[in-house]
């Protein structure tokens, strides 16, 4: 949907956001390299991951610096700004808010001074389930927050809090007693940082450089900036580099439990997952969803762009012509006007528009990825009908979205899911489709070439590797509550004394 501030998003209907990305991290170690320039490209590589804002933070040194804003990467960095960051280790992050609002504030990297005078700066991709047990042990410790609401800056500042040990050896206390979903890239003034929970749900890929070293959540940032792929970061792991080179240490046992929807959806078609290429295993999953829902019809369509690779793995297996009948705007979220009541009533045509000629009198397969609430199916069948098609079959390349994630997707809640309270049959009567199939949870998951023990598959089979907190706390705004009844507390008993007490910091953010 376009947005009046111009960045990107992919709601058709603001008021109804389907399935928002994980965010992208990346991290370059690379002395006489020009790294805010490398860590410039890798994010725009990633820039599919978060469109929400962006950030670099940089050292040579003798300091760290932090330049975000709300934005997408190019609106964020120009040629000017990025001249100013110099240094040999950076650290990059571009975001979709999985905790804390959409403010400056929670913007990341995250940034924070020790007493002892080192600056930690962080960058998170996943999503934390014990944020309001972190913030109660950061409130015990005199921690105070700096204005954000994210558990990314709870744990920059939790890492900050241990000024007597070194930045290594307090992740290494640190990182244990989180628990949920997060891959990190973490850096002070001289030294690059990665680490991954112990069920690597979200992805973390290490590479080199002729002169150094990357990290990034997908190969294709370290494609752009010409390293070479060297291994996954492995669950549980926390990698350091410096000038005496990369050092590994465990912080936990690995169960490996990576991301399911990252093969439907979130990652880029030319990454690669666990060894498998994801354009090749979404090829796949449309061969499987032909096998397992057949249709007599003249042509398979995508809904581009993530419904294309299926659907081109639906064509080969079925034998029937693969075709365009959708065209998509390009530019679709890059406008600085707000569009009209009447515009919005149109929703979907502001991005997709059909193909007349080619859809008129056909029986179409219509592939896409994923149903969550059922508003963009809805409206492309019904767009291809009055465009002149006389079937629509919709085929789903991953099985019904039946529950929420917790561990860095922003699904709908529940309730809210179409397939939650609805079969089979009842989605197909509400999105007005003729037949309806999706692929199976054993088709997705064979397709991965992964086994099913290592794969987090909770939001189509309702089971979580990582135990979820009892009662309300957790979802995106758990810290803005915390912070809520903390303040409240505060005015009727709280010592005034202790109300100021906090870590005094001296860290450089620049704020555009």
């Amino acid at each position: 949907m376009p947005r009046g501030d111009g960045r990107l998003s992919h709601d058709l209907d603001p008021q109804r956001p389907g399935p928002q990305d994980a965010c992208g991290v990346f991290g370059v170690w690379a002395p006489g390299e020009e790294v805010a320039n490398l860590t410039y490209f890798g994010l725009y590589a990633l820039q599919h991951r978060g469109q929400e804002a962006a950030g670099i933070a940089v050292s040579d040194g003798s300091g760290v610096v932090v330049y975000k804003d709300l934005g997408l990467v190019a609106q964020v960095f120009d040629e000017p700004t990025l001249a100013s960051l110099r240094g040999h280790v950076a650290i990059g992050h571009t975001r979709y808010s999985t905790t804390g609002g959409s403010t400056w504030e929670n913007a990341q990297p995250t940034i924070r001074a020790t007493s002892s005078g080192t600056t930690i700066a962080l960058a998170h991709n996943g999503n934390l389930v014990n944020t309001a047990e972190l913030q109660e042990e950061a409130a015990g410790q005199g921690l105070s927050a700096d204005g954000s609401t994210n558990d990314t800056s709870l744990v920059t500042m939790l890492l900050a809090g241990r000024p007597d040990l070194s930045v290594e050896a307090a992740a290494l206390e640190v990182l244990p007693r989180l628990r949920g979903a997060f891959s990190f890239v973490f850096m002070d003034e001289s030294t690059l940082y990665a680490a991954r929970d112990a069920h690597g749900v979200r992805p973390l890929v290490l590479g080199r450089l002729e002169r150094g070293w990357v990290v990034a959540s997908e190969t294709a940032a370290l494609d752009i900036v010409g390293a070479s792929v060297v291994r996954e970061v492995e669950p549980g792991e926390l990698i350091a580099i410096d000038a005496e080179g990369l050092r590994s240490s465990r912080f936990a046992a690995p169960e490996p439990k990576g991301c399911l929807f990252e093969y439907v959806y979130i990652a880029r078609p030319d990454a690669t997952i666990a060894g498998r290429n994801v354009h090749a295993a979404r090829v796949q999953i449309g061969r499987q969803l032909a096998k397992e829902h057949p249709v007599e019809a003249d042509m398979v369509i995508p809904v581009p762009e993530s419904g294309t690779p299926a659907a081109i793995g639906y064509a080969e297996e079925s034998g029937i012509t693969y075709g365009a009948g959708l065209m998509k705007n390009p530019y679709v979220g890059r406008t600085f006007i707000q569009p009209s009541q009447t515009l919005r009533q149109l929703g979907i045509r502001l991005k997709l528009n059909p193909l007349r000629q080619n859809v008129r009198g056909k029986r179409l397969v219509v592939v896409d990825d994923s149903i969550v609430r059922g508003n963009t199916q809805r409206a492309i069948v019904r767009m291809l009908r009055e465009a002149g098609a006389v079937e629509v079959h919709v085929r789903i390349s991953s099985p019904p979205v039946s529950w929420p994630c917790f561990y860095g997707i922003d699904f709908a809640t529940r309730a809210e899911l179409l397939a939650n309270g609805l079969d089979n049959d009842g989605i197909r009567r509400s999105i007005g489709a003729d037949t309806l199939g999706y692929v199976s949870l054993p088709g997705l998951i064979a397709a991965t070439e992964q086994p099913k023990s290592r794969l987090c598959r909770a939001c189509f089979d309702g089971e979580y590797p990582i135990e979820l907190p009892v009662g309300n706390l957790i979802g995106k705004h758990v810290l803005e509550g915390i912070g809520r009844r903390v303040a409240h507390s505060a005015d009727d008993d709280t010592d005034p004394a202790e109300q100021t007490r906090h870590l005094k910091v001296s860290a450089t953010t620049h704020r555009p």
